[in-house]
């Protein structure tokens, strides 16, 4: 019984699904701790220097005796806010360019040429043209 489990087990942790997705949550996690130092450590500090305040967390107001704390909201907005764009413009951006210029490759070799009479498109070894029936140089 025990035997058979561990056969299992061993066969779940050996699927390929299984250790692309351990790869990818370690990586995940090294990515997201660079990007969130680019945005605490370079983008805050821009953003701060614009806005004349790097931290609102002492936003608040009281209301029957109940403190809200919106500063620490806005913070967390900010900070996913400039999250999503170095995102955005340092990864998805800069993938589509690469991506688009690897499926770019040459142009296939063509086999068809247009009808000069009719404008149609036909085989490039036709002799006459199967739409309009003109001879074809």
């Amino acid at each position: 019984m025990i035997k058979d489990t561990l056969k299992g087990f061993k066969q779940f942790i050996l699927r390929g699904n299984a250790v692309d997705l351990a790869v990818g949550v370690v990586i995940g996690a090294g990515f997201s701790g660079l990007v969130n130092s680019l945005v605490k450590d370079l983008i805050t500090p821009l953003v701060a220097a614009i806005f004349k305040s790097a931290d609102f967390s002492n936003l608040s107001f009281t209301l029957n005796g109940s403190k809200f704390l919106y500063g620490d909201f806005i913070n967390a907005l900010i900070s996913f806010v400039l999250v999503a764009l170095v995102v955005y413009f340092f990864v998805i951006k800069p993938m589509e360019v690469f991506l688009a210029k690897v499926k770019q490759g040459p142009p296939p070799d063509p086999t068809t040429k247009k009808c000069p009479e009719c404008m149609s498109e036909i085989p490039l070894t036709a002799k006459r043209c199967a739409y309009c029936a003109q001879p074809v140089a």
